[in-house]
Order: structure tokens, then C-alpha cells, then sequence
């Protein structure tokens, strides 16, 4: 199929989506099958978190306003300025390993992340919780790829707060080429959704 083909006909599978009011949990994948707090979350009580119910928001261009001006640090000790994703399309999500819906989604984000990293696609995380320790557990367990931002001090989140209310997690958002927020999914991402968003950014 061509990627021409593909990219149109997510944008469908996303218009339809919103119609219906897609649910935003899948059954868990292979990965996180036997992990009980992703089974907490396919549940759906919210026990022990708080978390958005998957419902998606798209800005249109005319409404973005200006770029992000956000900085972190990795665990590694890396610094990363959002200055540094202008010309690309960036995917940021948040989340701490004891978030059920996180670990939950955390597959098909690596796999999105694989998916689109031929097309310049970054991927960030931020960790609002966790020491390096935990945070790290949770990446060789998921065997996440992208790195995450050590966010315990809060400065992404309080820099983020337009988009991402502070009991809202996991929140992720699409950042399109100009720095600029193009889409958010509060709660657990569903991942033909968020490729559909993903499709989008990188047409503009």
C-alpha cells in the first residue's frame, strides 16, 4: 500500500473515531497481558490514579499559537530544548511506571515509535514521578527506545499546563514541524488514533 494510501486512510479511521466516540482501550497486547495494573486499567475503575478518558483534541494551525519553549533532562544527563524539534514532528507523552493506563499503552507507543522513526518522528517521555531507578525498570520492562525527561521537579509539567492538566495522566501530545501542539489524547492513547494524528502533522 502506498504511504499516500495509508496516511488517508487513518485520517478516515480517525474521523470515524471521533464520530462514535471511540473508546479509548484496546485489549492489551501480548506485552502487557500479564501485567496487573495494565489490567487495572482495561478495567476501568481508575484505581489508585487518575487519568483522562481518551478523548482527543486537534488545533487547527490558525490556533496554535506560539511554539512550545520547554527544556528537561534525561536521565542520562541530556538536556533536550523544545527549540530543537522545529522541522520535525515530535510525540511527548507522560506517565509513571504505576500508572495502570501507561503501562497499558506503553507497546503501542514503542511500536508507533518504530513505525515512524523512518519518518523523522521523535519520541520523548516524561516520567512526573518516578526516581531513575523506577523509571528505568519500566523502560527494559516495556523495552521503550525513546528516552524520557526526569520531570520530579514538575518544570515540564508546569510549562505544559495549557495542554496537560496535572491529574490528566497519561497525556500525550503531537507537536508539529514549527514546535507548535497540533493534537492531545488525554488518557490511554488508542493507537490507530494517534497514528491517525501522527499522519496528519506530518502532511502539514
Amino acid at each position: 500500500m502506498k504511504k499516500s494510501d495509508r496516511s488517508a486512510g487513518r485520517l478516515k479511521k480517525l474521523g470515524a473515531a471521533l464520530a462514535l466516540g471511540l473508546a479509548a482501550s484496546l485489549a492489551l497486547s501480548a506485552c502487557a497481558a500479564d501485567d496487573p495494573l495494565a489490567q487495572q486499567a482495561a478495567v476501568g475503575d481508575n484505581k489508585n490514579y487518575i487519568a483522562g478518558d481518551g478523548s482527543v483534541t486537534e488545533y487547527a494551525a490558525s490556533d496554535r499559537g506560539e511554539p512550545l519553549a520547554i527544556t528537561g533532562t534525561q536521565y542520562d544527563g541530556t538536556v533536550v530544548d523544545s527549540e530543537e524539534w522545529a522541522g520535525q514532528v515530535t510525540v511527548v507523552n507522560f506517565w509513571y511506571a504505576a500508572c495502570a493506563p501507561c503501562r497499558e499503552e506503553a507497546p503501542d507507543l514503542v511500536a508507533l515509535h518504530d513505525e515512524y522513526a523512518s519518518a523523522g518522528t521523535e519520541f520523548y517521555g516524561v516520567n512526573i514521578r518516578d526516581t531513575q531507578r523506577t523509571a528505568e525498570a519500566f523502560e527494559r520492562s516495556f523495552e521503550i527506545p525513546y528516552p524520557s525527561l526526569d520531570d520530579q521537579d514538575g518544570g515540564v509539567l508546569l510549562a505544559m499546563t495549557s495542554y496537560v492538566p496535572p491529574q490528566a495522566v497519561p497525556t500525550t501530545l503531537v507537536i508539529d514541524k514549527e514546535g507548535r501542539v497540533s493534537a492531545r489524547i488525554l488518557g490511554l492513547a488508542d493507537k490507530s488514533t494517534l497514528a491517525a494524528l501522527i499522519d496528519a502533522a506530518l502532511a502539514e
